[in-house]
């Protein structure tokens, strides 16, 4: 384990973290989440990760971070803001083009977070001669839980991190160091009575404040879920062809938030409402081209199409007809099957 410094380190690592382009950087302890364990059972054991099944293994680890790593002695937690220009919900009325979640706009957050904390963490080992663990959101680690110890912000109704100073448009990463740190205040509540975030929510996904069913969220259904979709969540999912941002949109706390800095979060803005004919008929090969780079990638040609389908029968155009009769023969089963629903849908209408 790395010794003790007190020369004003932790004052360097926040005014580092900014010049390597973080928007905020705070430390806590690995024994900062004692809550954390039991309310990850609880939302398991009511089943509400769906398929989420790599939430269940190593569960133990997710809300102990000695476990993770027993020389943890300090965790750094690191944000990075990709706040939106424009009003996102606009796109949610543009019924025959697809709505994309703002994250997506860009390149894969994993990748460019991770190569930042590297070179960041590059310079903290150099400077402490410490040991270090990067991770963004590849681990069993509690990023939330972390942050809002270290006083980066507080899990908000909607489950989500917003911060006072960002808004709830912001990426986490996080660093384990054995190096021992003096830690920073949590953070509080500062919801109050405030509930836009739920009533907002297409599908009802929120059993309560602060509690998500995952199995009704747009966002797990069209990234996490595999095969059909419950048909009376269907209807609710209108042209949002990957992710939700519905209850973020409404957060008053945005209105804090700074703009993203980092372009690359942006960079493929233009894949965000594209005509739904366009996507339904790409190939496996196309959708691999079209979404290079892009976090769209991961869900595979057949989820993404599956989403398109639903999309289009939720347009009430007659002109897509076609495109979903052409896809009731495709090769996988939940494509096939969300063409038959769409068509049936689009039998309803005659624009």
């Amino acid at each position: 384990m790395a010794s003790f410094l007190t020369t004003n380190l932790e004052e360097t690592v926040r005014a580092k973290a900014k010049e390597y382009g973080f928007s905020s950087a705070m430390i806590t302890w690995p024994g900062s989440i004692p809550k954390a364990k039991k309310q990850l059972n609880n939302f398991l054991q009511s089943g509400f990760h769906g398929q989420m099944d790599w939430l269940e293994k190593r569960s133990n680890w997710r809300s102990r971070p000695k476990i993770l790593w027993p020389d943890v002695q300090s965790i750094i937690m690191l944000t990075e803001n990709y706040t939106p220009e424009d009003d996102v919900l606009r796109g949610l009325t543009k019924r025959d083009r697809g709505n994309i979640s703002v994250y997506a706009h860009g390149y894969d957050y994993h990748n460019v977070m991770k190569k930042r904390l590297k070179r960041y963490g590059g310079w903290f080992v150099n400077r402490t001669k410490a040991n270090i663990k990067v991770f963004v959101d590849t681990a069993p680690v509690m990023e939330k839980p972390l942050a809002q110890a270290a006083g980066v912000g507080w899990q908000g109704k909607h489950t989500n991190l917003v911060s006072r100073e960002l808004g709830n448009w912001f990426f986490i990463g996080v660093i384990f160091t054995d190096l021992k740190m003096q830690t920073d205040k949590g953070e509080v509540d500062h919801c109050g009575s405030c509930k836009r975030c739920l009533d907002v929510c297409p599908t009802s996904a929120f059993v309560e404040p602060y509690k998500l069913d995952a199995r009704k969220c747009i966002s797990y259904l069209t990234i996490e879920h595999k095969g059909p979709i419950d048909l009376d969540l269907r209807g609710q999912i209108g042209n949002r062809i990957y992710g939700c941002d519905d209850c973020l949109a409404v957060c008053p706390w945005n209105k804090f938030a700074k703009s993203a800095t980092e372009l690359k979060y942006h960079s493929k803005k233009h894949l965000n409402l594209q005509p739904l004919q366009n996507l339904a008929s790409l190939t496996e090969e196309q959708f691999r081209q079209k979404f290079s780079g892009s976090p769209i990638k991961r869900i595979g040609r057949n989820r993404f199409v599956r989403n398109v389908l639903y999309a289009i029968g939720n347009s009430t155009k007659s002109k897509f007809k076609v495109t979903a009769q052409e896809l009731l023969h495709d090769a996988d089963l939940g494509v096939r099957d969300a063409a038959a629903w769409a068509l049936k849908k689009l039998n309803g209408f005659n624009d």
